[in-house]
Protein backbone atom coordinates (compact mmCIF):
# COMPACT_ATOMS: atom_id res chain seq x y z
CA UNK A 1 0.00 0.00 0.00
CA UNK A 2 0.88 3.73 -0.26
CA UNK A 3 1.17 5.58 2.60
CA UNK A 4 3.21 9.07 4.10
CA UNK A 5 5.94 8.75 6.13
CA UNK A 6 7.93 10.45 8.87
CA UNK A 7 11.42 9.68 9.22
CA UNK A 8 12.28 12.32 10.96
CA UNK A 9 10.86 15.60 12.89
CA UNK A 10 10.97 18.39 10.64
CA UNK A 11 9.03 20.64 7.68
CA UNK A 12 5.66 19.34 6.75
CA UNK A 13 7.01 19.16 3.63
CA UNK A 14 9.98 16.59 3.65
CA UNK A 15 7.15 13.82 4.51
CA UNK A 16 7.47 11.20 2.44
CA UNK A 17 5.16 9.30 0.13
CA UNK A 18 5.89 6.00 -0.69
CA UNK A 19 5.26 1.97 -0.07
CA UNK A 20 4.79 0.17 2.81
CA UNK A 21 3.34 -3.01 3.47
CA UNK A 22 -0.17 -3.76 3.82
CA UNK A 23 -1.28 -4.13 7.46
CA UNK A 24 -2.40 -7.39 8.97
CA UNK A 25 -6.03 -6.89 11.32
CA UNK A 26 -4.99 -7.60 15.14
CA UNK A 27 -6.63 -10.70 17.01
CA UNK A 28 -9.42 -7.93 18.11
CA UNK A 29 -8.95 -5.59 15.24
CA UNK A 30 -9.79 -4.92 11.45
CA UNK A 31 -8.34 -3.07 8.31
CA UNK A 32 -10.05 -0.55 6.83
CA UNK A 33 -9.49 0.42 3.28
CA UNK A 34 -9.27 4.20 3.33
CA UNK A 35 -12.14 6.61 1.51
CA UNK A 36 -11.44 9.67 2.95
CA UNK A 37 -8.67 10.51 5.49
CA UNK A 38 -8.73 13.57 7.42
CA UNK A 39 -6.53 16.09 7.95
CA UNK A 40 -5.92 18.05 11.16
CA UNK A 41 -3.73 20.74 12.49
CA UNK A 42 -2.16 18.47 15.30
CA UNK A 43 -0.93 16.33 12.76
CA UNK A 44 1.17 19.20 11.15
CA UNK A 45 2.19 20.03 15.05
CA UNK A 46 2.96 16.25 15.44
CA UNK A 47 5.20 15.99 12.16
CA UNK A 48 7.41 18.91 13.21
CA UNK A 49 7.66 17.67 16.71
CA UNK A 50 5.27 19.85 18.51
CA UNK A 51 2.84 18.30 19.35
CA UNK A 52 2.79 16.48 23.40
CA UNK A 53 3.09 13.39 21.81
CA UNK A 54 6.11 12.54 19.99
CA UNK A 55 6.16 9.02 18.71
CA UNK A 56 9.06 7.17 17.44
CA UNK A 57 10.21 7.84 13.80
CA UNK A 58 9.62 6.44 11.26
CA UNK A 59 5.79 6.96 11.72
CA UNK A 60 2.84 7.70 9.51
CA UNK A 61 1.05 10.49 10.79
CA UNK A 62 -3.21 11.07 10.74
CA UNK A 63 -5.89 10.71 13.31
CA UNK A 64 -8.72 10.16 11.25
CA UNK A 65 -9.89 7.50 8.85
CA UNK A 66 -13.46 6.91 7.14
CA UNK A 67 -13.82 3.69 4.73
CA UNK A 68 -15.02 0.11 4.28
CA UNK A 69 -14.02 -2.88 6.55
CA UNK A 70 -11.68 -5.33 4.58
CA UNK A 71 -10.37 -7.75 7.18
CA UNK A 72 -11.23 -8.73 10.25
CA UNK A 73 -9.31 -10.41 12.97
CA UNK A 74 -9.21 -14.07 14.79
CA UNK A 75 -11.70 -12.84 17.58
CA UNK A 76 -13.20 -9.45 16.24
CA UNK A 77 -16.94 -9.44 16.81
CA UNK A 78 -17.87 -5.96 16.13
CA UNK A 79 -17.44 -5.44 12.34
CA UNK A 80 -17.17 -7.95 9.14
CA UNK A 81 -15.78 -6.98 5.74
CA UNK A 82 -17.90 -4.64 4.11
CA UNK A 83 -19.02 -2.51 6.63
CA UNK A 84 -18.97 1.14 6.70
CA UNK A 85 -16.69 2.73 9.36
CA UNK A 86 -14.87 5.73 10.55
CA UNK A 87 -12.00 5.71 13.11
CA UNK A 88 -9.65 7.68 15.43
CA UNK A 89 -6.36 6.11 15.77
CA UNK A 90 -3.35 8.79 17.02
CA UNK A 91 -1.28 7.70 14.51
CA UNK A 92 -1.14 5.46 11.19
CA UNK A 93 -3.86 7.43 9.17
CA UNK A 94 -2.26 9.34 6.35
CA UNK A 95 -2.22 5.48 4.22
CA UNK A 96 -4.51 3.66 2.20
CA UNK A 97 -5.43 0.88 5.08
CA UNK A 98 -4.87 0.96 8.77
CA UNK A 99 -4.80 -1.73 10.99
CA UNK A 100 -6.26 -1.21 14.62
CA UNK A 101 -8.42 -2.70 17.27
CA UNK A 102 -12.23 -2.77 16.73
CA UNK A 103 -12.73 -0.98 20.16
CA UNK A 104 -11.77 2.73 18.15
CA UNK A 105 -13.91 2.11 15.44
CA UNK A 106 -17.76 3.17 15.00
CA UNK A 107 -19.85 1.97 12.48
CA UNK A 108 -20.65 5.15 9.48
CA UNK A 109 -24.82 5.83 8.99
CA UNK A 110 -25.06 4.30 5.15
CA UNK A 111 -26.62 8.76 5.27
CA UNK A 112 -23.00 10.08 6.24
CA UNK A 113 -20.40 10.58 3.08
CA UNK A 114 -16.79 9.41 3.94
CA UNK A 115 -15.38 13.09 4.24
CA UNK A 116 -18.48 14.05 6.61
CA UNK A 117 -17.36 11.47 8.87
CA UNK A 118 -13.44 12.05 9.01
CA UNK A 119 -14.68 15.82 9.98
CA UNK A 120 -17.39 14.47 12.81
CA UNK A 121 -14.60 12.53 14.42
CA UNK A 122 -11.70 15.06 15.55
CA UNK A 123 -12.82 18.55 14.57
CA UNK A 124 -16.84 17.99 15.37
CA UNK A 125 -15.85 15.50 18.31
CA UNK A 126 -13.42 17.90 20.04
CA UNK A 127 -16.14 21.10 19.73
CA UNK A 128 -19.00 18.42 20.78
CA UNK A 129 -17.10 17.78 23.79
CA UNK A 130 -15.93 21.09 24.80
CA UNK A 131 -19.44 22.65 24.52
CA UNK A 132 -21.37 19.99 25.78
CA UNK A 133 -19.10 18.40 28.50
CA UNK A 134 -16.46 20.87 29.68
CA UNK A 135 -18.47 24.40 28.91
CA UNK A 136 -22.26 22.62 29.81
CA UNK A 137 -23.39 25.10 27.57
CA UNK A 138 -26.82 26.65 28.27
CA UNK A 139 -29.84 26.89 25.58
CA UNK A 140 -30.08 31.23 26.12
CA UNK A 141 -26.26 31.61 27.06
CA UNK A 142 -24.26 33.50 24.70
CA UNK A 143 -20.70 31.83 23.10
CA UNK A 144 -18.07 33.42 21.45
CA UNK A 145 -16.17 30.90 19.04
CA UNK A 146 -12.27 32.23 17.94
CA UNK A 147 -11.10 30.85 15.01
CA UNK A 148 -14.77 30.38 13.74
CA UNK A 149 -13.52 29.42 9.99
CA UNK A 150 -11.52 26.39 10.60
CA UNK A 151 -12.82 23.13 11.30
CA UNK A 152 -13.09 23.06 14.94
CA UNK A 153 -14.56 26.68 14.50
CA UNK A 154 -17.11 25.82 11.99
CA UNK A 155 -18.40 22.78 14.08
CA UNK A 156 -18.46 25.47 17.15
CA UNK A 157 -20.71 27.35 15.62
CA UNK A 158 -22.97 24.54 14.31
CA UNK A 159 -22.93 22.70 17.76
CA UNK A 160 -23.41 25.81 19.34
CA UNK A 161 -26.69 26.68 17.37
CA UNK A 162 -28.14 22.92 17.91
CA UNK A 163 -27.72 23.37 21.70
CA UNK A 164 -29.88 26.52 21.71
CA UNK A 165 -27.18 29.44 22.22
CA UNK A 166 -26.82 32.41 20.70
CA UNK A 167 -23.09 32.30 18.58
CA UNK A 168 -20.87 35.27 18.29
CA UNK A 169 -17.98 34.04 15.20
CA UNK A 170 -14.60 35.32 15.31
CA UNK A 171 -12.62 35.36 11.91
CA UNK A 172 -9.82 37.34 10.28
CA UNK A 173 -11.04 37.91 6.68
CA UNK A 174 -14.18 38.61 4.91
CA UNK A 175 -14.40 35.23 3.23
CA UNK A 176 -13.86 33.28 6.61
CA UNK A 177 -16.46 35.61 8.05
CA UNK A 178 -18.54 34.91 5.47
CA UNK A 179 -17.92 30.89 5.66
CA UNK A 180 -19.19 31.98 9.36
CA UNK A 181 -22.77 33.60 8.60
CA UNK A 182 -23.21 30.75 6.40
CA UNK A 183 -22.70 28.28 9.13
CA UNK A 184 -25.15 30.15 11.45
CA UNK A 185 -23.54 32.36 13.28
CA UNK A 186 -25.75 35.08 14.73
CA UNK A 187 -23.05 37.67 14.84
CA UNK A 188 -19.34 38.13 13.02
CA UNK A 189 -16.81 40.32 13.66
CA UNK A 190 -12.99 40.38 13.06
CA UNK A 191 -9.73 40.49 15.41
CA UNK A 192 -8.48 44.12 15.05
CA UNK A 193 -10.73 45.46 18.03
CA UNK A 194 -12.03 42.09 19.28
CA UNK A 195 -12.46 43.53 22.82
CA UNK A 196 -14.25 46.29 22.20
CA UNK A 197 -16.38 44.58 19.69
CA UNK A 198 -17.39 41.43 22.18
CA UNK A 199 -18.29 44.41 24.75
CA UNK A 200 -20.62 46.06 22.37
CA UNK A 201 -22.59 42.37 21.23
CA UNK A 202 -22.53 41.51 24.64
CA UNK A 203 -24.02 44.85 25.58
CA UNK A 204 -21.41 44.83 28.50
CA UNK A 205 -22.02 41.48 30.20
CA UNK A 206 -19.37 39.28 28.55
CA UNK A 207 -19.60 36.03 26.99
CA UNK A 208 -20.81 33.35 28.97
CA UNK A 209 -18.59 30.84 26.91
CA UNK A 210 -15.73 31.70 24.48
CA UNK A 211 -13.76 28.67 22.78
CA UNK A 212 -10.60 29.18 22.22
CA UNK A 213 -8.58 27.04 19.78
CA UNK A 214 -6.53 30.32 18.30
CA UNK A 215 -4.58 31.65 22.16
CA UNK A 216 -2.18 34.56 22.03
CA UNK A 217 -3.37 38.37 21.71
CA UNK A 218 -7.27 36.35 20.90
CA UNK A 219 -6.62 34.93 24.43
CA UNK A 220 -5.97 37.95 25.96
CA UNK A 221 -8.77 39.94 24.68
CA UNK A 222 -11.26 36.99 25.51
CA UNK A 223 -9.67 36.83 29.08
CA UNK A 224 -11.19 40.62 29.57
CA UNK A 225 -14.14 40.29 27.72
CA UNK A 226 -16.11 37.21 30.31
CA UNK A 227 -19.56 37.31 31.94
CA UNK A 228 -19.90 36.12 35.66
CA UNK A 229 -19.88 32.30 35.72
CA UNK A 230 -18.50 32.05 32.20
CA UNK A 231 -16.50 29.33 30.93
CA UNK A 232 -13.27 30.27 28.96
CA UNK A 233 -12.20 26.76 26.72
CA UNK A 234 -8.49 26.57 26.22
CA UNK A 235 -8.59 24.29 23.05
CA UNK A 236 -5.57 24.41 20.85
CA UNK A 237 -2.88 27.66 20.08
CA UNK A 238 -2.97 27.79 16.44
CA UNK A 239 -1.32 31.20 17.14
CA UNK A 240 1.82 29.70 17.91
CA UNK A 241 1.49 31.06 21.10
CA UNK A 242 1.00 30.18 24.38
CA UNK A 243 0.00 32.95 26.50
CA UNK A 244 0.14 33.53 30.04
CA UNK A 245 -3.16 34.07 32.16
CA UNK A 246 -3.99 36.55 34.51
CA UNK A 247 -5.36 34.66 37.80
CA UNK A 248 -6.95 37.65 38.93
CA UNK A 249 -9.31 38.26 36.56
CA UNK A 250 -10.87 34.62 37.27
CA UNK A 251 -10.72 35.80 40.50
CA UNK A 252 -13.03 39.50 40.07
CA UNK A 253 -14.76 38.62 37.63
CA UNK A 254 -15.52 34.98 39.04
CA UNK A 255 -15.13 32.51 35.86
CA UNK A 256 -13.43 29.62 35.10
CA UNK A 257 -10.99 28.60 32.59
CA UNK A 258 -10.66 24.77 31.22
CA UNK A 259 -8.60 22.79 29.32
CA UNK A 260 -10.39 20.57 26.10
CA UNK A 261 -8.12 17.94 25.44
CA UNK A 262 -10.37 15.25 23.18
CA UNK A 263 -8.26 12.37 23.20
CA UNK A 264 -7.98 12.40 26.41
CA UNK A 265 -11.80 11.94 26.82
CA UNK A 266 -12.21 9.55 24.56
CA UNK A 267 -9.18 7.31 26.34
CA UNK A 268 -10.78 7.68 29.80
CA UNK A 269 -14.57 7.81 28.69
CA UNK A 270 -15.50 5.55 25.86
CA UNK A 271 -18.67 5.36 26.68
CA UNK A 272 -19.71 8.98 26.79
CA UNK A 273 -18.00 9.46 23.48
CA UNK A 274 -19.80 7.18 22.14
CA UNK A 275 -23.29 9.03 23.47
CA UNK A 276 -21.40 12.14 21.67
CA UNK A 277 -21.10 10.69 18.36
CA UNK A 278 -24.62 8.88 18.56
CA UNK A 279 -25.72 12.83 19.03
CA UNK A 280 -23.32 14.17 16.74
CA UNK A 281 -24.88 11.71 13.54
CA UNK A 282 -28.48 12.56 15.15
CA UNK A 283 -27.97 16.10 14.44
CA UNK A 284 -26.12 15.36 10.95
CA UNK A 285 -29.20 13.79 9.92
CA UNK A 286 -31.58 16.37 11.32
CA UNK A 287 -29.38 18.93 8.94
CA UNK A 288 -28.43 20.61 12.34
CA UNK A 289 -24.63 19.94 11.36
CA UNK A 290 -23.00 19.70 8.18
CA UNK A 291 -19.22 19.95 7.94
CA UNK A 292 -17.96 22.74 5.44
CA UNK A 293 -15.18 20.37 3.34
CA UNK A 294 -12.57 23.28 1.62
CA UNK A 295 -10.28 21.07 0.52
CA UNK A 296 -10.20 17.63 -1.15
CA UNK A 297 -6.55 16.39 -2.15
CA UNK A 298 -4.97 12.85 -3.17
CA UNK A 299 -2.84 11.37 -0.29
CA UNK A 300 0.83 11.98 -2.02
CA UNK A 301 -0.10 15.93 -1.51
CA UNK A 302 -0.34 15.44 2.35
CA UNK A 303 2.37 17.79 2.94
CA UNK A 304 1.10 20.96 0.90
CA UNK A 305 -2.26 20.63 2.73
CA UNK A 306 -0.67 20.05 6.45
CA UNK A 307 1.23 23.84 4.91
CA UNK A 308 -1.86 25.17 4.41
CA UNK A 309 -3.46 24.27 7.57
CA UNK A 310 -0.93 25.39 9.48
CA UNK A 311 -0.78 28.70 7.65
CA UNK A 312 -4.43 29.12 8.50
CA UNK A 313 -6.03 28.73 4.85
CA UNK A 314 -8.37 26.17 4.97
CA UNK A 315 -11.74 27.18 5.82
CA UNK A 316 -13.42 24.05 7.07
CA UNK A 317 -12.31 20.93 6.69
CA UNK A 318 -9.56 19.30 4.46
CA UNK A 319 -9.58 15.71 3.26
CA UNK A 320 -7.11 13.60 1.72
CA UNK A 321 -8.31 10.52 -0.92
CA UNK A 322 -6.32 7.19 -1.19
Amino acid sequence: MKAIVCHAFGPVEDLDYCDQPDPVAPDRGVVIRAQAIGVNYPDGLMVQGLYQMKPDTPFVPGMEMAGIVESVGASATRFEPGDRVAVFSSLGGYAEKLAVEETHVISLPDRVPAADGCALLCAYGTSHHALRQRADLKPGETLAVLGAAGATGIAAIQIGKAMGARVIAIASSAEKREACWQAGADEVIGYETLREDLKRATGGRGCDVIFDPVGGAAFEAATRSMARNGRLLVVGFASGEISKFPVNLALLKEYAVVGVFWGNFIANQPALYATNMAELFKWHAQGHVRPVVDTVAPLKDAGAVLARILGRDIIGKAILTP
